[in-house]
């Protein structure tokens, strides 16, 4: 077995100052089929409100909304602060325009109970 390699971790490859690739993770990530299909739906549902949401709101909260969408997901490669930041923005705007928000607020409730953020 003299000459085999084998590798587990992280790789770095460096090519004599250019083309450097940085750091290649050793690690899988989680496949999306194992995510909770509830969450899942919870934040379909969530996406959707938000997309009627923002042609009800000023340019400005629509812009925050389009910022925070992205973050407002299970990801694990999404901080949990960040996305909580996300989620609490998107409640906030949904809060402060009364009953046209109150379906989103709701939406954000439940995807806070169920990723415990």
């Amino acid at each position: 077995m003299s000459g085999d390699s084998y590798h587990y971790g992280d790789n770095v490859t460096m090519n004599g100052g250019q083309g450097n690739i940085g750091i290649v993770k050793g690690r899988s990530a989680e496949p999306a089929a194992a995510q909770d299909p509830a969450l899942t739906a919870a934040l379909a549902e969530l996406r959707r409100l938000v997309a009627e949401l923002r042609a009800q709101v000023p340019e400005a909260s629509a812009a925050l909304l389009d910022e925070s969408v992205p973050a407002a997901t299970a990801d694990a490669a999404v901080p949990a602060p960040e996305r909580h930041r996300a989620l609490m923005a998107i409640a906030g705007i949904a809060a402060t325009v009364g009953t046209v928000g109150q379906p989103v607020a709701e939406a954000v409730r439940a995807v806070v109970g169920m990723i415990g953020g």
